[in-house]
């Protein structure tokens, strides 16, 4: 007797075990579900700041003249400028701290909605190096996997455990929170503002030049290699005219980069342009067009707009001109 009542309330026991992870795992669910639901809505609210910017480059833009790159392309390509000398609507779909896998997702989502005529695509120094936090990186992409297959396989990069962690609601936004709320915020319409995702910088750059030789430094990625060729792929594939474009620094350190030597021979090879300004003596110790060691300001700026689209131009009738390292 005792022994069968000892079995049923240890069956018991058990259910009620049982019972209880269920409904802990519900709460669970609808929590993340909640709570995934509250950030989806405020990041995709946000009408300015870096993170409208990505949704509007992914998922609006319709220009006609593309920049896309690092903060150097955020700050070096002055809307003004292309318009009125190329007569072609402009936007720049940079994004500071982002490299060749984030450019490659957004060019995706752009040729999935729409072909625009005209690519700048600006390339730094390092581009293509191993380096484990440019795929850390691409968590910015995470708000943007659900409803954009084409950027996935670039998503997956990060770690071969996404696909499993975006089953979370939560998670694609969990590493922007403050980013969200800062966004949501007044004060943040305030803020530095953007033309065309062009931000202009307004310092002067005073420290002397650093020359230093980065020939041995850093080893190439075989992955960023790959698809900064699918990019070229790609825009030729579109009939994208695409120009690709390491612009100025204030130094002399990039001279015998590995990126940018691997980046021109593979442009050459493809017939695309390929306008270093690393070195180009125009811009090299001269503080009056910097903001800091690796940005130009709103002077410099205007300056090499009006450089580059001279240069274009020059190169759409003397082709053999857009393969050359500039070092005038």
């Amino acid at each position: 007797m005792i022994a069968k009542m000892f079995r049923v309330n240890k069956k018991n026991t058990i259910g009620y075990f049982f019972l209880k992870l269920g409904a802990l795992a519900l709460l669970v669910f609808l929590l993340d579900f909640i709570i995934g639901s509250v950030l989806r809505h405020y990041y995709f609210k946000q009408e300015s700041g870096l993170l409208y910017r990505t949704t509007y480059a992914i998922e609006k833009t319709t220009d006609e003249f593309l920049v896309f790159g690092s903060s150097r392309a955020n700050h070096h390509y002055h809307p003004e400028i292309f318009e009125n000398q190329l007569h072609q609507s402009y936007y720049n779909v940079g994004r500071d701290g982002l490299g060749i896998l984030y450019h490659y997702a957004v060019l995706k989502a752009v040729l999935k909605r729409y072909t625009p005529k005209t690519i700048v695509l600006d390339f730094i120094a390092g581009e293509l190096d191993k380096d484990a936090q440019s795929y850390e990186r691409l968590s910015c992409l995470l708000p943007y996997y659900k409803n954009h297959p084409e950027i996935r396989p670039i998503v997956h990069l990060k770690s071969p455990y996404e696909k499993f962690k975006l089953c979370s609601s939560v998670y694609p936004y969990s590493s922007q929170i403050f980013t969200i709320a800062a966004g949501n915020a007044e004060f943040n319409k305030k803020r530095r503002a953007d033309l065309k995702g062009y931000v202009p910088l307004w310092g002067l750059w005073n420290s002397p030049a650093v020359v230093r030789n980065r020939a041995e430094e850093h080893k190439l990625d075989p992955n960023k290699v790959k698809i900064f060729e699918s990019f070229i792929k790609e825009c030729r594939q579109n009939e994208v005219k695409l120009y690709i474009v390491c612009s100025p620094y204030y130094d002399k350190s990039r001279q015998n980069d590995p990126s940018l030597k691997k980046a021109a021979e593979i442009a050459k090879n493809y017939s695309v342009a390929f306008f270093d300004y690393s070195v180009d003596t125009s811009f090299t110790n001269k503080n009056l067009f910097f903001s800091d060691a690796e940005h130009l300001n709103n002077d410099g700026a205007r300056f090499f707009s009006g450089r580059l689209v001279k240069d274009i131009l020059l190169a759409d009738k003397k082709p053999e001109r857009a393969h050359a390292h500039i070092k005038s």
